[in-house]
């Protein structure tokens, strides 16, 4: 049997985490789709809201093409400053602190990892975001066998507004038996 490689940065990430107490890192499932999406878009301009301990991060980072940059964002300014540390030696990095609309900065972005803010407070904003052929990952989602997708035994509007938004082509990815993610390209 074959054990999947761990990148080192990940590993470090997630030592960052054990030591702070964060226990809403992603998990390795998701972090190999970041890791694909990144090497997808090798000069691409790639982004997170949602930096944490940097787990997710170091996920992209382990895709990162030479000719890439890759901005994330934390609003805890101790997880920032430690998951910063994570990438000091590589600048196409860069970890910001503060609020999720500060990666507007730096967009329109290849990739998009929205695990923090804006997934669910500006999804409209976050699909503005994107450039044309931008590819956007949204976790943390319960798979639904229904249609229009429920969650709670109600609609959930929030997904359902991705998988129709006119502007992306996106599907739900089964991660685990019990996650899913939905991966998005930009018209």
């Amino acid at each position: 049997m074959f054990e999947r490689v761990v990148p080192p940065r990940v590993v470090a990430a997630e030592e960052v985490a054990a030591g702070a107490g964060f226990m809403k890192s992603c998990t390795p499932e998701v972090g190999r789709l970041l890791g694909f999406a990144a090497a997808a878009k090798p000069g691409g301009v790639i982004a997170e809201s949602g930096t944490g301990s940097g787990v997710g991060t170091a996920w992209l980072h382990s895709g990162l093409g030479a000719g890439a940059r890759l901005v994330t964002v934390e609003r805890d300014e101790g997880l920032a400053r430690r998951a910063a540390d994570v990438f000091a030696d590589d600048e196409r990095v860069t970890v910001l602190t503060g609020d999720w609309r500060l990666l507007e900065q730096h967009a329109p972005f290849d990739v998009f990892f929205c695990d923090g803010g804006g997934k669910r407070d500006d999804p409209r904003r976050v699909v503005e975001l994107l450039a044309p052929g931008g590819l956007l990952l949204l976790d943390d989602f319960t798979p639904s066998p229904d249609w229009p997708p429920r969650f709670g035994g109600e609609v959930d509007e929030l997904r359902l507004f991705y998988l129709t938004h006119p502007d992306l082509d996106a599907t739900e990815v089964l991660t685990t038996p019990s996650s899913s993610v939905i991966v998005a390209a930009r018209r």
